[in-house]
């Protein structure tokens, strides 16, 4: 028979007791709140803010008007540049043509006049040459017909040469491709005048929530100067502080529940971010036990439609989702 000894008892409860304290205990949540990276809406041009379509707290869709500037300067510029284009390609057409049609009539009217005039000054000279021959004039008759004809023939060279010019263009080839250059310039002067036109007109970038805006109708907005934030849902995130024992457990990707006043269910999320720097526990989320305690800073991101249950500023409770997070797990 095996004696009852109390004092196994006492030892195995103390050992298990040790073995208990020996374990970490899970950590119970981390601290945190609520952030949202905002899209600051800005015109790379100035001008007076003619019209605010949208107003602070107004939910937008993407693509949606939200403000234009005063475009009178801009639609100068585009005005004079299209003018500018007309110009230079009329300029370069001018120069690839040649005489214009009436011009070149007339050339080729006192061309056939001067064929027909040689044709008769060279009747006129064999006329001559045949009553020389028969002794019936002198020689210097003969020779007042020769240099008729060859003058006639000469007129007929020059005009012949006028008309073949005419026809050239009226440019020399360095002048033609500096019109066309020209052009060009004019070309992108116009574009650029277009460009500067339709960013006088800013639309919503994406989908979200006017958070604030910064001008009034009548103000004078200088170039790049925001007009106004809007706040896409996707940019909602959950920023916590984890104390350095407990960082080695967590990873990207890893899944997290956020709890906050007033959310209702906890929203799921993901880490998105695991800061590589230890900071002091931020005043924001001071505790009788943080206090003083270096943390890094651990970034988690829920779904768009969870995201618009979290607003910005809004403290948060952040739990480690362990059955989602081992799932996850490769």
């Amino acid at each position: 028979m095996t004696r009852f000894d109390p004092r196994s008892i006492g030892a195995t409860a103390a050992l298990a007791l040790l073995l208990t304290g020996c374990q970490k205990p899970p950590p119970a949540g981390w601290s945190g709140y609520v952030e949202g990276d905002y899209v600051l809406v800005a015109a790379p041009v100035a001008g007076t803010l003619t019209k605010l379509a949208v107003q602070r707290g107004q939910t937008v869709a993407a693509g949606a008007a939200l403000f234009s500037l005063d475009d009178v300067s801009a639609r100068a510029a585009n005005d004079e540049a299209q003018a500018r284009v007309t110009a230079a390609q009329a300029q370069a057409d001018n120069g690839r043509s040649g005489q214009r049609t009436p011009q070149l009539a007339v050339t080729q009217a006192q061309l056939a006049q001067a064929q027909a005039a040689a044709q008769r000054a060279d009747t006129e000279l064999q006329r001559q040459q045949q009553l020389v021959a028969q002794n019936f004039i002198s020689r210097s008759r003969l020779d007042d017909a020769v240099t008729t004809a060859r003058q006639a023939h000469d007129h007929v060279a020059e005009l012949q040469a006028a008309l073949h010019s005419g026809e050239l263009p009226a440019a020399r080839p360095e002048e033609l491709k500096a019109a066309q250059a020209n052009t060009e310039a004019a070309k992108q002067a116009l574009a650029q005048a277009a460009w500067r036109a339709q960013q006088a007109r800013q639309s919503a970038p994406a989908a979200g929530l006017v958070a604030d805006t910064f001008f009034r109708e009548g103000e004078y907005v200088p170039a790049g100067q925001p007009v106004l934030s809007l706040l896409p849902p996707e940019r909602r995130k959950a920023r916590f502080y984890v104390p350095e024992a407990e960082l080695g457990g967590l990873r990207v990707g890893q899944a997290v529940s956020l709890g906050c006043d007033g959310c209702g269910a906890p929203i799921a999320a993901r880490i998105s971010y695991l800061s590589p720097q230890a900071e002091y526990t931020p005043p924001v989320i001071y505790s009788n036990a943080q206090r003083a305690k270096l943390v890094f800073l651990v970034e988690a991101v829920p779904a768009a439609a969870d995201a618009l249950r979290l607003q910005p500023g809004q403290p948060l409770d952040v739990r480690l989702n362990n059955a989602a997070s081992a799932a996850s797990a490769p």
